[in-house]
């Protein structure tokens, strides 16, 4: 099955989905959805007449949304998914209650691709060459129903990519991968495409990484736990040591000072 037509000009802006339920985080409406809420939320925006943008909310991401304005502002335009313990935390702190599910990218695209009866064109834009070849065969093994399509690995420049553009556009994809880490993929999406580039787009940050197996997913109990980060930061502690040493300290600083001093925090006052 081809994708939908798509009849917005060039310049139509990104949209979030149709408003699901959301909690604020830092004033960032992140999305109180489980994991069904969550696929029939993109299904619905799926078979819609306009783009909607997805991404995904965890600690590190919202450290850069408090010192990255433009960051913040193109978060605006997207749904929000929660991503990882961290935001779970800051809704055990500000609301009694964690989110109904972690819906990290990590997990929650290939299920979301597996949960999706209807066959797609999916496209993947970044990441390396190498890594894109091997993350879009993992894809077409896992969900055969669906066709993937490696448009461009993420080495191109983000300000003259016209070429990228086009092939995006000529692939007619239903759903669009994008991983150039973050903040980057967002402020491209949010720049960049249109409804004529796919139907629905989500940043995926790391997603390529593990899909391609360079990186390996922690054990199963690890990740059940919550502690997938310290495995993380053992295998690449050089990488990751700033994101979670310090980061992790710092996005919980963030949270008590949004709770108890909101007028002070991002983005003015917040709503409860």
């Amino acid at each position: 099955m081809g994708p939908p037509e798509m009849n917005e000009s060039l310049n139509s802006p990104v949209h979030a989905a149709m408003e699901p339920p959301a909690k604020h985080i830092l004033d960032i409406d992140v999305a109180w959805l489980d994991w069904l809420g969550a696929y029939r939320c993109i299904e619905q925006a799926l078979a819609s007449d306009r783009q909607s943008v997805f991404a995904f909310l965890n600690a590190h991401n919202a450290n850069l949304a408090v010192r990255n304005p433009a960051y913040r502002h193109a978060l605006q335009h997207f749904t929000i998914l929660p991503d990882g313990i961290g935001v779970d935390l800051a809704a055990r702190a500000l609301y009694g209650e964690p989110f109904p599910a972690n819906l990290n990218g990590t997990d929650f695209v290939p299920a979301l691709l597996t949960y999706l009866a209807t066959p797609l064109r999916v496209a993947l834009v970044g990441a390396r060459a190498d890594i894109l070849q091997k993350a879009t065969e993992h894809f077409q093994r896992q969900v055969p129903w669906h066709t993937f399509i490696a448009v461009s690995d993420g080495y191109f420049d983000k300000d003259d990519c016209d070429d990228v553009l086009a092939k995006l556009a000529a692939a007619k994809p239903d759903l669009v991968l994008v991983a150039l880490g973050t903040p980057d993929q967002e402020l491209w999406i949010e720049k960049n495409l249109g409804a004529q580039h796919g139907k629905v787009v989500m940043g995926v940050g790391a997603l390529f990484d593990f899909a391609s197996e360079m990186i390996p997913r922690a054990p199963k109990i690890i990740r059940l736990i919550r502690c997938e980060w310290i495995f993380r930061l053992v295998l690449e502690p050089r990488r990751m040591w700033r994101r979670y040493l310090l980061g992790n300290p710092l996005f919980l600083f963030h949270i008590l000072r949004y709770r108890y001093w909101r007028r002070n925090t991002v983005g003015g006052s917040a709503q409860a």
